[in-house]
């Protein structure tokens, strides 16, 4: 039988089964993705006819990356398992990381807490009430000490979820690591440091957009030079997601960021192949499983695409997507808070099948409090048992070649390269920023699917069906004192009345000249660490020169 006869029988044979397939019961529930997309009935060979191999998908660890950026997947190393960390005080969650890495965790990811992301010290008006809340407080080279006291930062790898004062955090960082006499080269680990999707989604912006982009452009050359093992930016999709918007808007976006923080380091003069294998990438898992699976996929091709045709990369390694995944935060309920190890287990399993690098798992009682370390401990366990006992890892990326997955992966890839487009006719990620394009875009889809909940055509167990009228809350909840916010205040007045302050005057001018002259600011920034100038008395600085930023009120 040729191949013209085997397709006419394929043919006749699927028309036959959708036939007898249309007759039978239909439970009637929606069969749409979590962002809407259709879902067909059935996938088959005719889904993926056009897709062409090795091209398109390619083998683990070749290029496109479609499979995985190694060729052994896990088998040659498992992902990093981080637990998102930090509450109250420095010493307080000192504690909890020497926890997290006796009971099996491969990487530290530090919280701040609001004041510490706004870029405001403990003791500032603006922070009454939240020191320590939800995240660490961290105010000064003393709070940093403290945090990592006992923990060798050459021996871990350490994540730090901070953005608009990232540049000053990083500079507490290796100021401590100068003075545990740790070579810079050595330290290993990442500052998310994007700016854009605070603009976007998460809105914890300081100052406007453009002078954003220059000091997180001098951290990447800083970084490049001076830091060689660290990624000094963690593109992020999961803000993004958290706020609303669908997977391919998430995939879409979180790229586009990631090529503008690209180009405006290739206008500095930096090559692609030296700063591009450090920058990271990290997105949400969210609930639709195969539609987070493809999406991981087709992030893997269009990034390598588009570094090797549009940027010119050479080095391999600035072909590589890698990315960090957190299991995500606004799927899980107050409601039935057991219900979310389930949830948070089929997320992570998601990620580990599309082929994530590291990964954080969320505690089930995240949703009413900072997590216990009971939940923490639970979390944790959720992905030893995935990278022991499932046997996922045994083969690379193991639903590759799946009819859904693969047509998936593809129209995933076609929808990214369309919002290209429309960013591109906007005049490109700031333009489409100050416009208020992201921001629209993704208050359109989160209201879809409230609309979608509201009418029970997609269901949350525990919330909108299966619903226990008299529901009783039996799990420990982490409460943080009040004390800690008395007795952070107490150690920066101690601090203001010890240090140096002459030093410190001039370390804030050295500042102020560099916000002007564009010089790199990572230098200054490190100095002033050393002569103990804290986070907000840096911010205040800066904020004279650079200004703040007020979003544009799109109805």
């Amino acid at each position: 039988m040729n191949q013209r006869s085997r397709d006419d029988e394929f043919k006749t044979a699927k028309g036959k089964f959708e036939q007898r397939a249309s007759k039978s019961y239909n439970t009637g529930m929606k069969f749409t993705s979590v962002s809407g997309e259709p879902v067909q009935m059935l996938y088959s060979p005719e889904d993926i006819e056009n897709i062409n191999y090795l091209s398109e998908i390619g083998f683990p660890g070749e290029y496109p990356f479609t499979r995985g950026i190694h060729s052994n997947g896990y088998r040659g190393k498992i992902w990093t398992m981080r637990q998102f960390a930090g509450f109250g005080s420095p010493e307080d969650t000192n504690a909890r990381f020497h926890y997290l890495l006796d009971h099996g965790q491969t990487g530290l990811s530090v919280a701040f807490d609001l004041p510490t992301l706004m870029g405001w010290d403990s003791d500032a008006e603006m922070s009454q009430g939240e020191v320590g809340i939800c995240g660490v407080a961290v105010s000064s080279l003393r709070d940093m000490q403290v945090l990592f006291d006992k923990i060798p930062l050459e021996k871990v790898s350490t994540s730090m979820t901070i953005n608009s004062p990232a540049s000053i955090i990083f500079a507490f960082y290796l100021a401590v690591a100068k003075s545990q006499g740790v070579d810079f080269k050595d330290l290993r680990g990442t500052l998310q440091n994007d700016i854009l999707k605070e603009y976007i989604a998460q809105k914890e912006y300081i100052f406007p957009p453009r002078p954003s982009m220059r000091i997180i452009t001098d951290m990447i050359e800083y970084c490049t030079r001076e830091v060689p093992q660290w990624n000094p930016v963690s593109v992020s999709g999961y803000h993004i997601r958290e706020a609303g918007s669908t997977a391919a808007q998430e995939l879409a976006y979180t790229l586009a960021d990631g090529f503008a923080y690209i180009e405006e380091c290739i206008k500095r003069g930096m090559d692609v192949d030296e700063f591009v294998p450090r920058i990271s990438f990290f997105f949400n898992s969210h609930l639709d499983f195969f539609e987070e699976i493809a999406k991981y996929r087709a992030a893997r091709k269009i990034f390598a695409k588009r570094m090797k045709e549009k940027y010119g990369a050479k080095n391999p390694r600035s072909l590589w997507l890698r990315f960090h995944t957190q299991t995500a935060g606004c799927t899980l309920t107050a409601q039935q808070p057991e219900n979310n190890i389930v949830r948070t287990a089929f997320q992570a399993l998601a990620a580990v099948l599309g082929g994530t690098q590291s990964l954080h798992t969320n505690s089930m009682d995240e949703t009413l409090a900072l997590p216990s370390e009971k939940a923490v401990k639970i979390a944790l366990r959720t992905q030893q048992i995935i990278a022991y006992e499932t046997g996922v890892i045994n083969t690379v990326d193991p639903l590759g070649g799946s009819y859904y997955i693969e047509s998936l992966t593809e129209k995933m890839e076609k929808q990214a390269e369309e919002i290209f487009k429309q960013i591109d006719s906007l005049g490109g990620v700031i333009e489409a920023i100050e416009t208020g394009y992201f921001q629209k875009e993704i208050a359109d889809a989160a209201y879809r699917y409230q609309v979608e909940l509201d009418k029970k055509e997609k269901i949350i167990v525990g919330v909108n069906e299966f619903v226990e009228e008299k529901e009783r809350l039996d799990i420990p909840i982490l409460q943080v004192s009040p004390e800690v916010e008395k007795k952070q205040k107490k150690l920066l007045s101690q601090l203001r009345q010890s240090r140096d302050n002459q030093a410190v005057e001039e370390s804030l001018k050295e500042i102020g000249r560099s916000a002007i002259d564009g010089n790199n600011i990572m230098p200054v920034m490190i100095k002033a660490a050393i002569n103990n100038v804290t986070l907000g008395e840096m911010v205040s600085e800066l904020k004279k020169h650079f200004g703040t930023y007020e979003e544009v009120v799109v109805f």
